[in-house]
């Protein structure tokens, strides 16, 4: 265990301040998503998928998954590579959203 030292009172101070909210890039999440440019969602850490009704996919233990986007694949909501075959086409650069309305 590791104490405060006078160098990490900000640090300190941001954990004990309800009001402050950490950046994305000052925490970790546990599930990260990429969108591969003309392919997938790549699903990385912990997580659970569902279907409408709630039941719950069984993902036999993984901890990274695919997630089809092109609509083809033959396993939805799983990604089986059917976007190449069908020259599925999207690039996806990171962007912020608006505001809430």
């Amino acid at each position: 265990m590791r104490l405060a030292t006078s160098n990490d009172k900000s640090e300190v101070e941001k954990l004990l301040n309800p009001g402050h909210s950490l950046l994305p890039s000052e925490s970790m999440p546990a599930t990260k998503i990429t969108v591969n440019n003309n392919g997938s969602l790549r699903v990385e850490g912990d997580f659970s998928i569902h279907d409408a009704e709630g039941k719950e996919f069984g993902l036999g233990g993984r901890t990274v998954i695919s997630l089809c986007r092109c609509g083809h694949s033959a396993n939805k909501p799983f990604c089986d590579g059917s976007h190449k075959a069908n020259a599925f086409a999207s690039q996806c650069e990171a962007r912020d959203l608006p505001p809430k309305a």
